[in-house]
C-alpha cells in the first residue's frame, strides 16, 4: 500500500492510527468467528463461542477444560474440575451448534455428525450474517473517521485538499478491509460446502 496521506498530516496522525487499529480489530474478530464456524471435520475452534456457567460466570469452554480432537468425527472435553461436566453438557446442548454430547463422569465426548446439505446451507447463512455484522462495524469506523476529519477541517486544523485526500484514503482503507473479509468468507464457504 502507498504511504498514508493522513499519517503525514500532524493533525490526523493519531486519528489514522486509531482508525487502522479499530478496523484491524474488526477483521481479527471476524477471523476468530470464522474459526468457530463448523465445517465437516471436528475442530477445537468449533467450541470457541461456547460459554460455561462457572460459578455464575459465563466462561469460555477452553478456560475450564482441555479440548482435543482424537479424530475427524469426535471432540473430547476433559474438564479440570469434574463437577463442571453437567454445566459443560448443558452449554453444548443450548448452543446452536447442533451437537449431542455425552459424558462418562470424567470426559465429555461430542460426536461431530457429518453435515447434511440443509445444515451446510444454514452454516453459510450464518456466515453471511457474521460477515455483514463485521462489514457494518468497519463502516461505522469509517463514519467516525470521516466525522473527525470534517471536524478537523471545520476547526481549520487541515486544509480542504487534505480533508478530501484523507476522506478518500479512509474509503480506500474501508474497501480493502471489507474485501479482505469477503475473501476469507468465500474460502470458508467453499470449505463448508465441500462434501
Amino acid at each position: 500500500m502507498a504511504p498514508s496521506v493522513m499519517a503525514g498530516i500532524p493533525a490526523l496522525k493519531e486519528t489514522y492510527a486509531q482508525l487502522r487499529s479499530r478496523m484491524d480489530k474488526a477483521v481479527a474478530d471476524f477471523q476468530t468467528n470464522l474459526a468457530s464456524v463448523r465445517t465437516g471435520r471436528a475442530s477445537i475452534h468449533m467450541l470457541d463461542q461456547v460459554r460455561v456457567d462457572y460459578y455464575s460466570t459465563p466462561t469460555p469452554l477452553n478456560q475450564v477444560a482441555q479440548i482435543t480432537t482424537p479424530d475427524a468425527t469426535m471432540i473430547v472435553i476433559q474438564p479440570w474440575d469434574v463437577s463442571l461436566i453437567v454445566e459443560i453438557e448443558k452449554a453444548l446442548r443450548t448452543s446452536d451448534l447442533g451437537f449431542n454430547p455425552n459424558n462418562d463422569g470424567k470426559l465429555v465426548r461430542v460426536p461431530v455428525p457429518p453435515m447434511t446439505e440443509e445444515r451446510r446451507r444454514d452454516v453459510v447463512k450464518h456466515l453471511h450474517r457474521v460477515l455483514e455484522d463485521h462489514r457494518t462495524a468497519v463502516r461505522n469506523v469509517r463514519r467516525d473517521g470521516n466525522d473527525l476529519i470534517k471536524k478537523a477541517s471545520k476547526d481549520k486544523k487541515i486544509s480542504e485538499d487534505e480533508e478530501k485526500r484523507s476522506l478518500d484514503e479512509i474509503q480506500k482503507l474501508t474497501d480493502e478491509e471489507i474485501k479482505r473479509m469477503e475473501e476469507m468468507a468465500k474460502k470458508k464457504e467453499a470449505e463448508v460446502m465441500q462434501v
